[in-house]
């Protein structure tokens, strides 16, 4: 390939993820563009790799289709790292993987997570597996993130556990019954048993059960205390380089202190922010 050749398809690349990351109309686009040309390309480039795995296995289809398209993103992580990408967004990662040290280990941990999901029917056994869930799909997001953010390994990778279990316990504690409808229950088992809640083929019979909200509560106290660990780690790294994380921080912790008010007395619709407390936090943990 010619050098005018390779830095066409690099171009390409760069404007493919940012369009993915436009598309999406996530709300931390903001915080993303706050970063510097080279940090805000790889964060724009992680994104869109998140994006599309994620969309694999939340869009409609069969269990054996999206098992092997994200088989196929497997094989493209390895050809990322053997430096011969061929999809436009590992072609974005291509600068980045080297530039920031990120760890492939990271790539295909999500994908192991994204394949958790990609089955009709979701159910996690116990505590421990609900950690590995979280570990793939949210702390493995953060330990990308934070190298290319910048902060010390070990620092960032404790960021990420503390903060991605909370952001993602948050997820799972708004989205019961949404998950519910689609067969999806991350509740672990082994809590619900103990709270006296069956719940066989369909995850929907949870309602059913007058102790759901205790379970609720009790994954919310694992959730509170990891929201405290991240806050007091972020209290001591630089705020303009975790900029992006204590946005998310700040946005997702609104949401479970609303969960926390709610009390798990409803279900339906899940909590959200308006669109005023986003740009809020946007513009007080993103500009100033």
């Amino acid at each position: 390939m010619s050098v005018a050749a390779a830095q066409t398809d690099t171009i390409d690349a760069k404007a493919h993820v940012e369009a993915i990351v436009k598309r999406s109309k996530t709300s931390f686009f903001w915080a993303m563009r706050r970063l510097g040309e080279e940090k805000r390309s790889a964060m724009y480039a992680v994104y869109a790799f998140c994006r599309e795995v994620d969309d694999i296995a939340d869009d409609p289809g069969f269990e054996s289709e999206k098992l092997a398209r994200l088989s196929g993103w497997r094989t493209e992580i390895e050809r990322l790292f053997s430096n011969n990408p061929t999809n436009p967004t590992s072609q974005a990662l291509l600068i980045p993987k080297d530039k920031f040290g990120l760890r492939k280990d990271d790539f295909l941990a999500l994908i192991d997570g994204m394949e958790m999901d990609a089955y009709d029917a979701v159910r996690i056994s116990d505590m421990p597996m609900l950690e590995l869930y979280c570990d793939r799909v949210a702390c493995a997001v953060g330990r990308l993130s934070n190298q290319i953010f910048g902060i010390e390994q070990f620092t960032g990778d404790q960021v990420a556990f503390s903060l991605g279990q909370a952001l993602q316990l948050t997820n799972i504690l708004r989205d019961v019954h949404e998950d519910a409808q689609r067969n999806r229950l991350y509740l672990p088992q082994d809590l619900l048993t103990n709270h006296g809640i069956d719940v066989d083929n369909d995850a929907s019979a949870v309602f059913k059960f007058s102790s759901l909200p205790d379970v609720c509560r009790s994954l919310a106290q694992t959730a509170q205390q990891r929201f405290h660990e991240a806050e007091s780690i972020l209290e001591h790294c630089d705020p303009v380089q975790m900029r992006p994380a204590i946005m998310m921080m700040q946005a997702y912790r609104r949401i479970f202190n609303r969960l926390l008010q709610n009390d798990w007395q409803r279900f339906d619709p899940p909590v959200s922010l308006s669109k005023f407390e986003k740009l809020w936090v946007v513009f007080r943990y993103g500009l100033f």
